[in-house]
């Protein structure tokens, strides 16, 4: 009796295949194995995770539950046909001292990429914006050390605490993007800052609205950030 081609193709890796139908499945469980290995290409992929790291803005204060930044945002992602899983690590009220403190808690589980949004609750208190820089840039390079893409979302102060306070906070963010090299969003609340229609009544946090601005206006800088990730992956591969 003449063997099927997948059997034939078995012999060549396996040699004969002889025996009933558990020797051939066995021996089929071998030829894939050995193909996955020689060929990353046969593997089964796995979704890219994004960890966004954040205060209440990320963690989608008062918002109902898959209406927050990152539930969008997997979504916007899962419709413009990417496999990314967005895990929610925003805390409310958390200043980027705190975001840094948990940094290393944050990161027990591996991901792909990272979205940094800290310094509104800095900013609201009026913290020194020295420390709120140097806060942010240990945070950029502790996920760069792990080998994380990384996106930051500038943040601006509230002009009611002068200007040379607005003009030292607002720089933060430009100078550290281009320190570390990673892919920079000016203001996270572009669009939404200041309508009354996109905000809750606090007229801080974006409701469900202001939410889907967010993540339209970002969602082509979150595309080039899964870009990067995967041409690192690519030549990963190939080297």
């Amino acid at each position: 009796m003449r063997q099927k081609p997948v059997f034939r193709w078995v012999g060549l890796v396996c040699g004969p295949v002889r025996g009933g139908p558990q020797v051939k499945i066995a021996g089929l469980i071998l030829l894939v194995a050995l193909l996955t290995t020689f060929n990353p290409a046969w593997a089964i992929a796995k979704p890219l995770r994004i960890l966004a790291l954040g205060t209440s803005l990320t963690q989608g204060y008062n918002l109902p539950p898959g209406t927050d930044f990152t539930a969008v945002l997997e979504a916007a992602l899962k419709r413009a046909g990417f496999d990314a899983i967005v895990v929610n690590a925003g805390v409310s009220g958390d200043t980027s001292a705190d975001g840094l403190a948990r940094l290393d808690w944050a990161l027990a589980e591996p991901y792909d990429a990272a979205i940094v949004e800290f310094g509104s609750n800095d900013a609201l208190r009026g913290l020194g914006v020295a420390q709120t820089k140097a806060n942010v840039d240990a945070v950029i390079g502790k996920l760069k050390a792990k080998g994380l893409a990384v996106l930051l979302t500038g943040m601006k102060a509230p002009r009611n605490l002068g200007k040379d306070y607005a003009a030292a906070f607002d720089a933060i963010y430009p100078a550290l993007a281009k320190k570390h090299d990673v892919l920079f969003y000016p203001f996270f609340l572009d669009g939404v800052a200041a309508d009354l229609k996109l905000n809750q009544a606090d007229g801080i946090h974006p409701n469900e609205a202001g939410t889907q601005v967010i993540v339209k206006r970002m969602l082509p800088y979150v595309e080039k950030l899964i870009a990067q990730v995967k041409a690192k992956q690519a030549a990963t591969t190939v080297n």
